[in-house]
């Protein structure tokens, strides 16, 4: 079976890690929001503002960290993100424990967790090309999603708990605390790793800043791809606010209930993350990737219909249990796609166009969503989305293309 499958024990240090700041991260989910309101008294407006700008201006912040990730080694560059992001956080309760935090610092630590996250991610996906070989790469990301599902499914409980218990400010250290255990964890893994050599001028050039999106763009099978998960991505995290504000607002939920429509079905995250090899290895990989990406927008419209009460519960966790599932599915693949056709010289670049233009997408998206449900209503704006999402499939590559020469795998592996 593909989760028995060994790849050894430097991937086990980098799987460990990445579950270790997962945790910290799902404990820690919503913690800002929180803060900003029952610390700050802030409003919806500056709420909103939080979460749209943090992940735009992170974005932006973060075009240039894909050229520089590129073209050094990968492992300290993860280290030092873990060490920024822990840093950054960590100024959070300190701030609030001497009377001094502000909504700017908020702002603040948002964008830099934003960008650090993207160049982590970055040099965290170049890693794993050169750690893993390449017909293991859909197993390693497979175990890294069902991982995502797993925290995602019991840390935002955990973590209301124990803000209920121990005060609002208690998830930030616990999600700082785990970014330190990430960087330790990483840097047990040990080996060498070359450093990555630049052709040609040995100054970061303009054109470094777009290799990543030339690479995407002009490649048949990236483009496609590229273009349905970032507007996918943003019509799922625009609707969500928004269906926050219907169901704990007009239709009454209670908080517990809203906690359990949104985390009992993550379980489908881990389910489809662990049919993912088995599938591909049976009907290909092209062929569940396309599948899984047409089953994934079909959930979402379903939202629009949800009523008060039991009846509403069970809508609301039908429908997401069949969303996270085809995305548990479809998620690895495309990782692992997005490794399979890019050389390993620009794997950083690629990855960190990518972040950037899913972040920037998102942020605009749930602006303007929230524009529209403002015009309408929550429940007009989510149906839209969900309307939306119906033609995302005409997005997906029809055609499977060859995986990119892999004669850098060879140059970049780890000794």
């Amino acid at each position: 079976m593909a989760g028995r499958r060994g790849l050894g024990r430097r991937f086990g240090w980098l799987w460990a890690s990445y579950a270790v700041s997962a945790y910290g991260t799902g404990f820690g989910f919503g913690a800002f929001p929180l803060i900003a309101v029952l610390v700050l008294h802030s409003g919806p407006t500056q709420v909103a503002a939080l979460a749209a700008a943090g992940r735009a201006v992170g974005a932006v912040v973060a075009v240039p960290l894909g050229p520089w990730v590129e073209f050094r080694r990968k492992r300290p560059v993860m280290v030092a993100m873990d060490l920024t992001r822990f840093a950054a956080l960590m100024s959070v309760p300190v701030a609030f424990a001497l009377g001094g935090l502000t909504f700017a610092q908020l702002l603040v630590v948002s964008v830099v967790v934003a960008a650090a996250n993207i160049a982590f991610n970055a040099a965290g996906g170049a890693y794993l090309k050169a750690l893993v070989p390449p017909e293991d790469l859909l197993v390693a990301n497979s175990r890294f999603e069902s991982t995502t599902w797993t925290a995602t499914t019991v840390g935002p409980p955990l973590g209301g708990a124990a803000i209920g218990l121990f005060g609002p400010v208690t998830t930030v250290v616990a999600d700082a605390v785990s970014y330190l255990l990430s960087a330790l964890g990483i840097r047990a893994i040990g080996g060498t790793e070359p450093r990555a050599e630049r052709v040609g001028a040995p100054r970061m050039r303009a054109g470094d800043l777009l290799e990543g999106w030339r690479h995407i763009l002009t490649h048949p099978g990236l483009r496609p791809l590229f273009f349905n998960s970032i507007v996918v991505n943003g019509l799922i995290m625009a609707s969500e606010p928004l269906l926050a504000v219907l169901l704990l607002g007009r239709l009454g939920f209670a908080p517990w209930q809203y906690g359990l429509v949104f985390a009992a079905p993550c379980v489908g995250g881990l389910v489809g993350s662990r049919l993912a090899r088995p599938l591909a290895a049976r009907y290909g990989q092209h062929k569940v990737l396309l599948t899984a990406g047409v089953l994934r927008a079909c959930w979402p419209v379903g939202l629009a219909f949800v009523r008060p009460g039991v009846p509403g519960i069970v809508l609301i966790i039908t429908v997401q249990l069949g969303l996270v599932t085809c995305c548990g599915l479809f998620n690895p693949l495309l990782a692992t796609c997005r490794l399979d056709h890019t050389d390993a010289d620009r794997v950083a670049r690629t990855l960190a166009a990518w972040s950037v233009s899913s972040s920037a997408a998102i942020a605009a998206l749930t602006a303007l969503w929230g524009v529209l449900a403002a015009i309408t209503s929550p429940r007009t704006a989510i149906a839209a989305a969900g309307v939306l999402l119906l033609a995302t499939p005409l997005l997906l590559p029809r055609r499977e293309h060859a995986p990119q020469n892999t004669k850098n795998h060879q140059a970049a592996s780890l000794t």
